[in-house]
C-alpha cells in the first residue's frame, strides 16, 4: 500500500532523532538504521510525528510514512528554528574515568549545555589504551552525546575530542578564560565573570595531581570553591556546569 500524500501529522511529535541529509520540505527520506531501530523501540506507527535534526541548528517536523522490519520513510513537513543552546560555550577538559562513569559525564554535560568535551589522559588516569582503542572510545562518547541531545532537546551536537594529554588539551583552549573548581579555591561562585566562552578542568577518579592544578593556576585560571566535599569524577562536571549555568548561563 502506497504511503498517504496527506501532510497532517496524526500525533504531536515526541520522538527526536538525529539524522543527516534531511531533504527539502515536502520531500520523503529513507531513515537510517539507527533511527529505524529507535522508532521500533518506541513502537511508533505510520502517521506519527517525528522531530528530525542534523546538528546544524533548528529542527524539522516530519511524518512517519512507512515502517518495515529494516526500513522506514518520513516526509518532511516543516522547519522550525528552535534552539536550546546556552549563551556561554563551555569546554570541559574531562579527566577520563572508567566505563560508565565517563559515559555519565558526557551525557550529563551534554544535557547541561556543554559545547565541547576534551577527554584528558591525566597523571592519575587509570584508563590506558592504544591509539586505535582511544579512537573507538571517542566515537562511542560522541554517540552518547548525540543520544543525550535527542533526549534533552538540543539541536546542536557538542564536540567530543579524541583523548589527549593535559598539555595538549590546554593548548586547544588557549586564550579562553578558565576556571577550576576545588575545595581549596580562593574564589566563590559569585566571582565568575560573564563570558561568551569558558574552559574548566575536571579530574579523573584519582583527582588532579598538584602539578596539574598548578599548571592551570599558572595560566591564570580562577580556582572556585565548590564546597568542602570531594566530588566523584562523574559528579564534578555536573556540579561545575550547574554552577556555571546558574551564575552566568541560562539556569539563573
Amino acid at each position: 500500500m502506497a504511503p498517504s500524500s496527506q501532510s497532517t501529522i496524526a500525533t504531536e511529535p515526541s520522538t527526536r532523532l538525529y539524522v543527516t541529509g534531511i531533504p527539502a520540505i515536502g520531500e520523503v527520506m529513507d531513515l537510517p538504521d539507527g533511527a529505524v531501530k529507535h522508532i521500533q523501540a518506541r513502537r511508533l506507527k505510520t502517521g506519527d510525528g517525528l522531530v528530525l535534526f542534523d546538528g546544524e541548528g533548528g529542527e524539522h517536523i516530519a511524518t512517519l510514512l512507512s515502517l518495515g522490519r529494516r526500513d522506514a520513510t518520513a516526509r518532511i513537513e516543516r522547519f522550525q528554528a528552535r534552539e536550546a543552546e546556552s549563551p556561554i560555550a563551555v569546554t570541559i577538559l574531562q579527566g577520563i574515568s572508567r566505563g560508565e562513569r565517563m559515559d555519565y559525564s558526557v551525557q550529563k554535560a551534554t544535557e547541561l549545555g556543554v559545547a565541547r568535551v576534551i577527554p584528558v589522559i591525566s597523571e592519575r588516569c587509570v584508563v590506558r589504551l592504544d591509539a586505535k582503542r582511544w579512537a573507538k572510545k571517542q566515537r562511542h562518547w560522541q554517540a552518547v552525546a548525540i543520544a543525550a541531545c535527542e533526549q534533552c532537546g538540543r539541536n546542536r551536537i557538542p564536540i567530543i575530542d579524541e583523548a589527549c594529554s593535559l598539555t595538549e588539551a590546554l593548548a586547544a583552549v588557549e586564550g579562553l578564560p578558565g576556571v577550576i573548581f576545588d575545595t581549596e579555591g580562593d574564589r566563590a561562585a559569585g566571582d565568575l565573570q560573564p563570558a561568551e566562552q569558558l574552559a574548566t578542568l575536571i579530574g579523573p577518579e584519582g583527582g588532579l595531581a598538584p602539578g596539574e592544578i598548578q599548571q592551570v593556576a599558572d595560566l591564570g585560571w580562577q580556582r572556585i570553591r565548590l564546597g568542602p566535599r570531594i566530588l566523584r569524577s562523574d559528579t564534578a562536571p555536573v556540579a561545575a556546569l550547574a554552577v556555571i549555568q546558574t551564575m552566568i548561563g541560562d539556569l539563573g
